[in-house]
């Protein structure tokens, strides 16, 4: 065996410069050398990463990378490093078949910290596709809308709360989005752009506007609404776009051709999305939030007791807070078509409330739903009982922390502040469930 060799870790230790026309003094190699990330796995450190470090200073006088960024590696889904003899490799192509490249990206990025390894799993690659063609849905939709139709910026007095609070939503989520891929936490930023997309985009606002898209007369209305799903989705499809490159270009390339939006001809030179103070709307935001707990609330409730979506009736909204009563009226349009409401009032006290209407308790409104034919007063008690046995455990929970002398000398003020809102949330929800209880129980 010779024993004069160099491992070929050595030749690869010349690649950030050997690449660039080293040891001639190019032009790429004045400009590149130094590089500014590089990205690799940990295991590697001491093969690669520290050879070329070395061996930059040695040949060029300084360091290959201002940034070293060290990924886990991909294991099956026993945990076991992929090898030829266990035979438990997969060859990516083949996922891509079947699933598309996005998806395969996407599920390499999601929930994936650095340094940590990441289980690959079909099932993941699976919900990825499904996100993936969630997009694709709610582009085509979008798209749908836009047809034939001229789109132009509307006023701020124009825009509607829930026009606002999804503006607002997307700007944070920009905000965010940023700073994470600035710390290199691409997963935690891939995460916040799924929530948004899926959750807020898709299953709130969408929904949101379509009885404006379909039902309303109100042209201003129209656009404003139209414009708001425009913008969003654009902002959506750029951060969305490094992680998933084709399905974002074949969209916003389609988008530019049919509605013919102002931009770059391709998405990938296209301006990244810029957080924005005129987009902030910390009223309209909040006030969305309460209609979306009480439509959460009314969905659980119709869910528990098998009502048919098909089946509407009247929902009277209370609350002494004329704020959130306001807050429902500026949504009555759509709080009414995803509470299945066949008629919506807003009050400030209980008049015209039954005894046997079934009620769904929030932290700023109580919701009554006089759906007397088709409850079961037995089980409406039993669902009471179980909210009451909830609030006592957070009721305790939060006696507790509020008690203990160690939380309140080390928490910061704004998170005892914040506890103790929640302890009187907690008790004002108990008084009427507690009360709703003793209606019933007679």
């Amino acid at each position: 065996q010779d024993e004069d060799t160099l491992d070929t870790w050595f030749s690869s230790a010349l690649w950030p410069f050997s690449t660039l026309g080293w040891p001639e003094k190019t032009e790429d190699l004045d400009y590149f050398y130094p590089t500014d990330v590089l990205v690799t796995g940990y295991d590697i450190i001491f093969f690669w990463v520290i050879r070329m470090i070395f061996s930059g200073y040695e040949q060029m006088g300084d360091k290959p990378f201002k940034t070293v960024l060290f990924h886990g590696l991909v294991r099956d889904e026993q945990g076991r490093k992929m090898s030829k003899s266990l035979g438990n490799g997969i060859d990516p192509l083949d996922v891509i078949d079947k699933y598309g490249a996005d998806a395969l990206r996407f599920t390499l990025i999601t929930g994936n910290a650095p340094g940590n390894d990441m289980r690959f799993s079909y099932d993941r690659v699976e919900a990825s596709r499904n996100f993936a063609n969630k997009i694709w849905n709610a582009s085509r939709f979008i798209m749908m809308n836009l047809d034939g139709k001229t789109v132009t910026k509307p006023e701020d007095s124009a825009l509607e709360d829930a026009d606002k609070w999804i503006l607002s939503k997307c700007n944070d989520m920009v905000r965010e989005v940023t700073e994470n891929l600035e710390k290199f936490e691409l997963g935690i930023a891939a995460s916040k752009i799924y929530d948004f997309v899926w959750e807020s985009l898709c299953d709130w606002y969408i929904e949101m506007v379509k009885p404006r898209l379909y039902n309303s007369d109100d042209m201003s209305s129209q656009n404003a609404a139209l414009w708001t799903l425009e913008n969003v989705l654009v902002d959506s499809l750029k951060v969305l776009h490094p992680y998933m490159p084709f399905v974002t270009e074949e969209i916003y390339c389609t988008l530019k051709e049919e509605t013919g939006i102002e931009g770059a001809e391709s998405i990938m030179i296209s301006d990244w999305p810029v957080y924005s103070k005129e987009r902030h709307f910390a009223r309209e935001a909040s006030d969305i939030e309460i209609i979306k707990e009480a439509v959460k609330g009314i969905r659980n409730v119709r869910s528990q007791m098998n009502v048919a979506p098909s089946r509407k009736a009247e929902v009277i909204v209370v609350s002494e807070d004329a704020g959130v009563r306001e807050a429902f009226e500026n949504g009555k349009l759509f709080f009414s078509a995803l509470a299945y409401a066949s008629d919506v009032k807003i009050q400030a006290d209980n008049e015209g409330v039954s005894e046997n209407d079934v009620s769904i308790v929030t932290a700023q409104a109580n919701i009554y739903i006089p759906f007397a034919e088709l409850v079961d007063i037995d089980e409406e008690i039993k669902r009471l009982e179980k909210e009451e046995k909830r609030l006592n455990g957070e009721l305790k929970r939060s006696n507790s922390m509020l008690s203990n002398e160690k939380f309140l000398a080390k928490a910061p003020e704004a998170k005892i502040n914040e506890e103790k809102e929640k302890l009187e949330h907690y008790k004002k929800m108990m008084q009427e469930v507690t009360t709703r209880l003793e209606q019933l129980k007679k």
